[in-house]
């Protein structure tokens, strides 16, 4: 497995990356709309990569209005062959805690709306792809190795449940999404997934847990709560992110 351009998809908290030198900034229009924003190409530990904030700079696209397929479309266009996401998460399982990180296998797609498919019949014709796996084995496994150099705590499983959002979940969902299997529940995860798939481009997710679940914990959700376990935990994701660089 080598990879000579990776795509970094920055969620809520990571809109832009510290370490890479960036070495161009690219605007484009794809023929399916604009994405979320500027893709900056850069060098961090030897690599080329290519980051993009999935919901804009500054942070201001919610996540049922993300134009996915114009954000995947644009790192294929500028030469990713594989993609690291980043994604906030709230924590159900009780060992995903707040600043936990989590490199999920599994995901369940609760979101609707959303344009989830280039295979659309208008864009490109009808099919049907195996999404057995949704993340990369490949890059799970490099992501799970590169983890063992972080002080946070790593679990290398976790069912995503993705909801519409932007609203956070209601107890009553959030017991619904364990009965069903889910271990985190987030908003960013599909379509942008299966929209790799499509393309053809390995695509793996860190998840960085910044709550718990609605009803884990007796204390309101607040996003400043939030806020304090994004600047801390972060910087987590961004010395993995450098660490797996290393091995692909």
């Amino acid at each position: 497995m080598s990879y000579q351009r990776i795509g970094i998809i920055g969620g809520t908290g990571l809109t832009h990356l510290e370490g890479p030198e960036v070495t161009a900034r690219h605007d484009i229009n794809t023929v399916l709309g604009t994405p979320s924003g500027s893709v900056h190409e850069g060098l961090w530990e030897g690599r080329e990569v290519l980051f993009m904030a999935r919901h804009g700079h500054p942070h201001s696209v919610p996540p049922h209005k993300v134009n996915y397929r114009a954000n995947l479309l644009a790192l294929q266009e500028l030469g990713a062959e594989a993609i690291l996401a980043v994604n906030a998460v709230g924590g159900i399982h009780p060992d995903m805690g707040a600043g936990a990180i989590v490199i999920p296998d599994q995901l369940i797609d609760l979101t609707w709306g959303r344009e989830s498919t280039f295979f659309d019949g208008s864009y490109q014709p009808l099919n049907h792809i195996d999404f057995t796996e949704p993340f990369d084995a490949g890059l799970r496994q490099a992501l799970i190795e590169a983890a063992r150099v972080l002080p946070a705590p790593v679990s290398d499983y976790g069912v995503v449940g993705v909801t519409q959002g932007p609203r956070l979940e209601t107890a009553a969902e959030v017991n619904y999404l364990e009965r069903i299997g889910c271990d985190l529940v987030g908003m960013t995860s599909m379509p942008e997934a299966v929209l790799a798939r499509e393309l053809g481009i390995p695509y793996a997710s860190v998840c960085l847990v910044v709550n718990p679940a609605a009803g884990r914990s007796d204390a309101e959700i607040t996003m400043a709560d939030i806020q304090a376990v994004l600047d801390s935990g972060m910087n987590d994701v961004r010395d993995l992110l450098a660490a797996v660089l290393l091995s692909l």
